[in-house]
């Protein structure tokens, strides 16, 4: 990827400051060069690393199976996240070969908080605000089954532990016309860093196009910016990619979910 200057500052404080950083509020261990997270809100473990040490050959497949099968022992779905950049260049292959499934990728975007804050506002009768009422979460669910057309009933539960912590404080935001939600979206703020990071975002189809996800992106912007945090930092899908560059924000990497479920699961 050819990426500018200020990208690649962006990149260099993206790797040192969030990869392979702890994370507040889950159980993780240190194995070698990585952090192995048993659990977090989805009952899902986490393989997470800023770099691989050196490992390659059959020293890196070997590595690769023991955290392959101490997954399997606890009876838990992992996700190993791969980072365009990450060395060996063969990695997904080993991967793939271990028995990891890759999930769909993704592009690492970054901002500065400050040139996206309060930027864009919603379209006249939309209002945005903050919620954390189980009520509210229960809303959120239904827009993203009629936006996805699959089921979310996890998703309350695990918004609603992101509000109370422990870990990154979270607020979560929703746009609402007449009493509908029609988009909502989630900001974690890493503390220790210069970074927030922008979760959710899904949109009813009829109102897309009109703003409401642009608007959504500045007002936690500013929220950053009233906390503290200077960069703004999303993985974005192929769809919302576009809308974030003409926002201002950096694609610095790509990353890649490679997902290993035990066969009992």
């Amino acid at each position: 990827m050819d990426i500018s200057s200020r990208a690649s500052a962006y990149l260099r404080a993206y790797d040192e400051q969030l990869r392979a950083r702890p994370m507040p509020g889950r159980t993780a261990e240190r194995i070698g060069p990585l952090l192995r997270v048993v659990s977090n809100g989805h009952g899902q473990g986490f393989l997470t690393y800023r770099d691989l040490g050196g490992l390659e050959g059959v020293e890196l497949d070997a590595f690769i199976a023991r955290q392959r099968d101490f997954f399997t022992r606890v009876g838990r779905e992992v996700e190993w996240k791969y980072h365009g950049y990450d060395l060996p260049a063969d990695l997904p292959e080993r991967l793939a070969v271990a028995g990891f499934e890759a999930g769909e990728r993704e592009t690492v975007l970054v901002g500065e908080a400050g040139e996206l804050a309060g930027a864009h506002v919603p379209p006249a009768g939309v209002r945005l605000r903050e919620v954390a009422g189980r009520d509210d979460l229960e809303r959120i669910r239904e827009l993203e089954e009629a936006v996805w057309d699959a089921d979310h009933g996890w998703l309350p539960g695990v918004l609603e532990r992101e509000l109370a912590g422990p870990g990154d404080p979270c607020t979560v935001v929703i746009a609402e016309e007449g009493g509908r939600v029609v988009c909502a979206a989630w900001v974690r703020f890493h503390e220790g860093t210069d970074f927030v990071s922008l979760w959710g975002g899904s949109t009813l189809k009829e109102w897309r196009g009109r703003g409401i996800y642009r608007a959504m992106v500045s007002y936690r912007a500013k929220l950053a910016v009233t906390r503290g945090f200077r960069l703004v930092q999303v993985d974005a899908s192929d769809a919302s990619r576009p809308i974030l560059a003409r926002l201002g924000l950096e694609a610095i990497t790509t990353t890649t979910p490679y997902v290993w479920v035990p066969p009992a699961l």
